[in-house]
């Protein structure tokens, strides 16, 4: 049984550009992998509500997608052990 639902992830711009596009990537190919992507709002760059190892602005994507209820999980697990991903969150919609 699959369910929607919403990851929001906030990239590093302590790297390049090249850099933050590629970690999107990847994060949208691991979503592809394993669900049905439904859309990416990006928003870019803005400035963060309190500094993250030592940021002030970090570049924000939310991906909603639809797939299984175990992959979630695992999609937040490797984000957050992700060089370049300041914090990740998956909610359910």
């Amino acid at each position: 049984m699959t369910a929607k639902y919403e990851a929001g992830v906030i990239f590093s711009v302590a790297e390049s550009e090249e850099a933050t596009a590629a970690l999107k990537e990847k994060i949208n190919d691991l979503i592809a992998k394993n669900g049905t992507i439904e859309s990416i709002d990006d928003w870019g760059k803005r400035r963060l509500a309190y500094p993250i190892n030592d940021e002030t602005e970090g570049y924000y994507v939310f991906f909603n997608f639809e797939s299984e209820a175990q992959f979630p999980a695992e999609l937040e697990r490797i984000a957050k052990i992700t060089d370049g991903v300041l914090r990740a969150i998956v909610i359910k919609k």
